[in-house]
Order: C-alpha cells, then structure tokens, then sequence
C-alpha cells in the first residue's frame, strides 16, 4: 500500500509540474498571423486550409494579415509573441529566407526565433506580361529587353518576397535589366500589371489563372520542372530558353520559439491532417498549389537550406531593399 501511494503522489507530482496549456490545448481561439495582404495567394491557400485546421482542433484559427516590408512586420510580431500557442504565423519564404539578407537591422533571427510546425503546400511561379507587351516567348522578352535594356517594368510583392528574389534571379540568369517596382502585396502587383502601368510579374498561377484564361494576361513561361496541369500548353522557362531556372513559393505554419513540444506536436497532426484531407488537398490543387504536410524538422531543414541558397542568390544578383 506504501509503495502504491508513493506512486500515486509521484505521477500527481509529475502531472502538476507539466505546463497547463499543454494539457487543455487549445482552450481558446488562436490569432494566425498572415505574412501578407488580404488577396494575395498566401492568404487564399490560408484560408482554403485553416477552417479544417479549426475543425481538428475545435478551436476557431483567426486569420489576421499583417502584410508589408515583405513580411517583415509579421515576423517581428510572431517572434515578440508569448510561446504558448495561440500565435501562430502563416507565411511564405520571403520574411524568413530572403529579408534577412538585404535588409539591416531585422529584429528577428531566423533559426533562431520561430518553431517550424508544418510546410503546407509549395508552387511554381509564372512568368506573365501585359497583352500590350510585343513579346509571345521567353526568348522574345529576352530580346525585347535587350533592345531597351531598363525600359520594361516589373511588379512584385514587396522588396524581399519570393517573387521579388525570383525576378532577380531571373534577371541574373537571363541577362535582362527589368526595372523593379515593388508593391504592398501580390494583389496590387497584379492589379497594376492588368492595367498596363507595368509589364511583366511573376505570381503563383492560381491567383492569375482567370486572368490568364480571359486573356488579360500573358503567360510566357511556368518557373518549376514541370509543366503546370492547369496550363500545359505554356512551356516551362527552363524549356523556354533558361537552363536552370527554377523558382516559387510556399506556405508554412509556425511558431514562437520555445513554444511547447506537446503543442507543437497537437499543431503538426491536425496541419497534416488537414492538408490530407480530400476536400482540402482538391482545393489547394484548383489553386495552383501542392500539399505537402511534413515535419517540424523536415520543415526546419527546407528553412535553412533556403536560408543559405538565398544569401547565395542575393550576393550574385545584388540584391538590395529599394
């Protein structure tokens, strides 16, 4: 009988001293900060997957975009925030794997700061310009440029997102003197292109797909290793005239460094889950994307292979904050 409640008051000791929230998590609702505007595609495959997140852990993600300076802002407040779980941060690359390594005096650290929880799904950019620009191939930009070298204007998202460093790494590989003109967002980058007053972009395909298909906008190249399904008649650029180039993006779920193991592994199964579900992984699909759902080390991994691919393309580009 000793022994029994010498047990017994162990595991009560033991039990008591583990951290409530990892307990009962979650209890609440949980702030999801979004690295970019309403609109753009991180924002759409947010909340193509976050409602199935909810449902799995019975508990209501709120999305809340805090888009600008590349994600920079958002990082800052994911990287302040207590770790406990119910901050979490949905982003693409740019804040993490780009912005570090053109701006000065980022409050944050990288590897440091953030707890990976999940890569949600990754895609190709696409190479797309305004009908108005006489170009109908990769190579014909190319020459195009070459004629004029500076005059052809091109958008992205912000100075240190994805499509900025893919743009210039485009440039690089290409030989081409595009002049950049970095928005707030990925929308308003659209937006100016559909309107003429720039000429050339590169986005994720699905928010572009309709404009595409209405023939507002051009598509002259898909910037992965294959052939995008939604559009197999458009080249890869790789096919079009650029040996090598490969570019795109990402969504990925993660955390305040030091956030609890326990909660970072209840996040990691209902993110995977989620993204697995039929429904789910059918949407993120009509939407350009892959689904992935991968580890919280295998996600860390892709981070800081990124992170130093990244400082690599910067230093060959030049790459600087505008």
């Amino acid at each position: 009988m000793g022994s029994l409640i010498r047990s017994l008051a162990l595991f009560i000791a033991v039990a008591a001293a583990l951290p409530a929230v990892a307990l009962d998590y979650p209890d609440r609702p949980i702030r999801v900060i979004l690295s970019v505007p309403a609109g753009g595609t991180p924002d759409v495959l947010a909340r193509a997957v976050t409602p199935a997140i909810s449902d799995l852990l019975g508990q209501q993600l709120v999305v809340d975009n805090r888009g600008g300076a590349g994600g920079r802002i958002s990082a800052e407040l994911v990287a302040q925030a207590a770790p406990d779980g119910y901050t979490l941060y949905l982003t693409s690359p740019g804040a993490l794997t780009i912005v570090p390594h053109i701006s000065k005096g980022v409050p944050y650290d990288t590897l440091r700061d953030f707890a990976p929880i999940s890569l949600i799904a990754t895609g190709p950019f696409l190479l797309i310009v305004h009908p108005s620009v006489p170009a109908k191939s990769v190579k014909e930009l190319i020459a195009l440029d070459k004629s004029a070298p500076g005059k052809l204007i091109y958008s992205s998202a912000g100075n240190g997102t994805a499509n900025h460093m893919a743009m210039e790494l485009f440039k690089s590989m290409a030989g081409v003197n595009f002049t950049h003109v970095p928005y707030k967002g990925a929308p308003q980058a659209v937006v100016d292109l559909l309107a003429g007053r720039v000429n050339v972009t590169m986005n994720s395909i699905g928010p572009v797909l309709a404009h595409v298909k209405a023939g507002k906008l051009r598509p002259l190249g898909v910037a992965g290793a294959r052939r995008a399904p939604q559009l197999p008649d458009v080249p890869t650029i790789i096919e079009a005239g650029v040996p090598g180039y490969e570019s795109g993006s990402w969504l990925g779920l993660l955390a305040p460094a030091k956030t609890p193991k326990s909660i970072i592994a209840r996040l990691n199964a209902a993110t995977v889950k989620a993204v697995n579900q039929p429904e789910t992984r059918a949407r993120l699909i009509d939407l350009g994307a892959e689904p992935v759902g991968d580890s919280p080390e295998e996600f860390a991994r892709r981070i800081r292979r990124e992170w130093e691919q990244n400082a690599k393309i910067v230093k060959l580009a030049g790459v600087r904050v505008d």
